[in-house]
């Protein structure tokens, strides 16, 4: 059974930092597409960052330069590092992998993300 669960959200002020983790089980994520994706209330699905089994990563305009994706392959963990938190940051964020081989991690979309944790809460503050 696949499952993944995050954990490291929480309320922060503006410049601030968090880091997420996603707890990944049940699949070798290293194989595959993997990806933090957040909600923001009324608002659909955004990709945030996305990381292949190279290792190459790619991120959305909008965190480029403040967020990173890394994954620890042994310990089968995802990780999302957060710095210089904006209040547009303010979302449900969740991890995903797409458990087969896709050939363009971000364009894949959401359909093709087929394993998701329930999500974590981040709330930035002005």
């Amino acid at each position: 059974q696949v499952q993944l669960v995050e954990s490291g959200g929480g309320s922060e002020q503006a410049g601030g930092s968090l880091r997420l983790s996603c707890a990944i089980s049940g699949i070798m994520v290293r194989n595959y597409c993997a990806a933090w994706f957040r909600q923001a209330p009324g608002k659909g699905h955004e990709g945030v960052a996305f990381i292949v089994s190279d290792g190459s990563t790619s991120y959305a305009d909008s965190v480029k330069g403040r967020f990173t994706i890394s994954q620890d392959n042994v310990k089968d963990f995802l990780y999302l590092q957060m710095n210089d938190l904006k209040t547009e940051d303010t979302a449900m964020y969740y991890c995903a992998t797409t458990g087969s081989y896709i050939s363009s991690c971000r364009a894949a979309g959401t359909n093709n993300y087929l394993y998701w944790g329930q999500g974590t809460q981040v709330t930035v503050s002005s």
